[in-house]
């Protein structure tokens, strides 16, 4: 059994990202490889946000693997099964991200929605109902943070909120172990104002793709 605590977690918000780089293809392996074009600049271990013609690789936020020219290993990133990952489909481009801010002083977070939903039904010649999972519900993460507009990562949570830009997100835990997010952040800048309490304001993430865990 293994169990950890959050504690020391530290999050961080894209603060910068490189000319959008072609990407002619994506192989159907395990991770995927994407093939760029010449001169792309990736190296191991860049973070990367992908646009793909790929529902479901679009808008992720993937780390680059052994480069070897310009094939790009996309680490965690399964495409193997062709029915969801339709060959010579995946074509796209990728942006490397040159930066990152650490939204600090959190108080206290939560995640909401991700719940799966089904389609219930039932025949006419049935005695019981059955179901099938549809769609899972939109999901994001909230923080409360200590109201200081001086704050690198609280200026950069304004400024996302203000440009509807989504960015990159890091969660690195205690253990080095990473978790990455791509998000539209909002930040609600009208401060808690309760006794005793440290004044904060809330920054809200809403995915744009499932997070991809390193």
């Amino acid at each position: 059994m293994s169990i950890s605590l959050p504690n020391g977690a530290l999050v961080a918000i894209a603060s910068g990202y490189g000319a959008p780089k072609a990407m002619s293809d994506v192989s159907n392996a395990n991770p995927g490889v994407a093939t760029l074009a010449a001169l792309h600049g990736v190296v191991s271990g860049d973070f990367l946000e992908v646009t793909s013609g790929w529902s479901r690789l679009t808008d992720k936020i993937v780390k680059a693997g052994n480069v070897a020219v310009n094939d790009v290993p996309l680490l965690g990133i399964d495409t193997s099964l062709t029915s969801v990952y339709p060959a010579d489909g995946g074509a796209g481009s990728v942006r490397v991200i040159t930066g990152w801010t650490q939204l600090s002083q959190i108080l206290n977070s939560s995640s909401s929605g991700g719940e799966q939903q089904f389609l219930e039904y039932q025949f006419l010649e049935g005695d019981k109902q059955n179901r099938i999972p549809t769609v899972k519900s939109a999901s994001g993460l909230t923080f409360s943070v200590a109201d200081d507009p001086t704050q690198p990562g609280y200026i950069l949570a304004s400024t996302a909120n203000d440009d509807r830009l989504p960015r990159a997100v890091r969660i690195t835990l205690p253990n080095g172990s990473a978790i990455v997010y791509n998000m539209y952040i909002t930040l609600n800048k009208t401060p808690s104002l309760t006794i005793n309490e440290i004044m904060a304001c809330e920054v809200t993430m809403s995915m744009l793709a499932e997070p991809v865990r390193y």
